[in-house]
């Protein structure tokens, strides 16, 4: 027979083994998403640097692979756990983001083509660091070093 402060132990093992076991999913989901994405600006930079009269369709066209490739990663994983990672709402939050980036650098900014590549990832990485106040730290720690590399790059 246990006692009430065995039970209360018990319990609390179980909620920090629950908690790790979600940290590693949302890393797993995340470090999923980075090379998806990766590979997606990368492909977009260098198609900028082969083709930069036709970037813009280029990244438009890139950016919406990017979110189809984020639902197609999300649909995978939700076969594996059952926990639906990419819904309507995150649709409408990856074209809420992109509407404003776009109203900031085309609408209210006129940016040089150099400070528009800046601008980007140092907006992406805005949402790492948000991330990284709910999801842990090291999300955080790769969106300011990405956008620290970014503003170097810059200046």
């Amino acid at each position: 027979m246990i006692d009430s402060r065995e039970a209360s132990e018990a319990l609390a093992e179980i909620n920090e083994m629950t908690r790790r076991v979600r940290q590693s999913r949302i890393y797993n989901l995340a470090s999923l998403m980075l090379i998806m994405w990766g590979a997606v600006v990368f492909a977009g930079y260098l198609g900028a640097f082969l083709v930069p009269r036709q970037a813009g369709y280029l990244w438009a066209a890139l950016n919406a692979a990017g979110v189809a490739g984020s639902f197609a990663i999300s649909a995978s994983g939700y076969r594996k756990t059952g926990i639906r990672t990419f819904d309507f709402r995150t649709l409408i939050a990856f074209a809420l983001f992109f509407a404003f980036g776009f109203l900031c650098t085309s609408v209210l900014g006129d940016f040089t083509p150099r400070q528009m590549g800046t601008f980007w990832p140092i907006y992406f990485m805005l949402l790492y660091i948000i991330a990284g106040l709910w999801f842990g730290h090291a999300f955080v720690a790769i969106g300011l070093s990405i956008s620290a590399l970014a503003l170097a790059g810059y200046f």
